[in-house]
C-alpha cells in the first residue's frame, strides 16, 4: 500500500505539471466556443477519457515497449529524467512560449470540420509528446518485483484517473475556471508546475545514474 501512495505521489505532481489542465482549459474554450454548455461538458468528458488513455498506455506499456528494443530501464530513466527536467526548466523560464505553441495547435485546428475530441484536444494540446515522455519515464521507475510492481502501477493508475477527473472539470466549466483564476493565477500555477516538473526529472535522472554506476562502483 505504501509502494502505491509513493507511485501516486511521484506520477500525480509530474502529469499535472506536464499537462497543466487550468492552462488548457483556455484552449478547449476557444476550440469549443461555438458549441453549448452541453456540448462542451460532453467534449469535455471525451477529452478527458482519451487523455486517460493515453497515459495509463504510456504509464504501463511505454517502459516495456522500449525494453523490447533493447533499451534498458537505466538508460531509459536517465533519457527520461533529462526530458522531463529540460521540460519543466523550458516551461519554468518561457511558460508564455509553451502557451503560444498551443495557440499555433489551435489556429491549425480551427479549420477543421471534424470532432475534435481526439485531435488536437486529447493530442497534442491536452496529453502530447510531452506527457507521453513523462509517463514512459514514470513508468520506467517501477519495481522489479511483485507485489511491489502491482502497487506501483495501481498508484500510477490512480495519479492518472485523479488527473483525467480533473481535466474532465477544468474544461467542462473553462468559462468558470478561467474567468476565476485570471490570466496572472493561472501563470503562476503554470511556473509552479514547471518547479515540481524540473525537481521529478531531476530524481528520475539521480535514479538513472545511480542504476548505471552502482554495479561500477559495487565492483571495485
Amino acid at each position: 500500500m505504501n509502494d502505491a501512495v509513493a507511485a501516486f505521489l511521484l506520477g500525480f505532481p509530474a502529469l499535472f505539471s506536464i499537462v497543466n489542465p487550468i492552462s488548457g482549459a483556455l484552449i478547449f474554450r476557444s476550440i469549443t466556443a461555438t458549441l453549448g454548455h452541453a456540448e462542451r461538458r460532453a467534449m469535455a468528458r471525451k477529452v478527458a477519457v482519451n487523455s486517460f488513455v493515453v497515459m495509463i498506455g504510456a504509464l504501463w506499456a511505454g517502459s516495456y515497449i522500449l525494453s523490447f528494443f533493447g533499451i534498458s530501464l537505466a538508460a531509459l530513466r536517465v533519457a527520461g529524467g533529462i526530458v522531463v527536467a529540460l521540460s519543466g526548466w523550458n516551461l519554468l523560464n518561457a511558460p508564455e512560449s509553451h502557451e503560444a505553441k498551443r495557440e499555433e495547435q489551435l489556429t491549425d485546428a480551427s479549420v477543421r470540420p471534424d470532432d475534435p475530441s481526439m485531435f488536437p484536444l486529447t493530442i497534442p494540446i491536452t496529453t502530447g509528446p510531452g506527457t507521453i515522455s513523462v509517463a514512459v519515464a514514470l513508468g520506467a521507475s517501477h519495481p522489479k518485483q511483485w507485489p511491489a510492481i502491482g502497487w506501483f502501477h495501481m498508484g500510477l493508475t490512480g495519479a492518472a484517473l485523479t488527473l483525467a477527473v480533473i481535466i474532465w472539470v477544468s474544461y467542462a466549466f473553462a468559462d468558470r475556471v478561467t474567468a476565476f483564476m485570471g490570466p496572472a493565477s493561472i501563470r503562476a500555477v503554470t511556473r509552479l508546475a514547471a518547479f515540481l516538473l524540473l525537481c521529478i526529472g531531476v530524481q528520475i535522472l539521480i535514479t538513472g545514474v545511480t542504476n548505471v554506476l552502482g554495479p561500477l562502483l559495487g565492483s571495485h
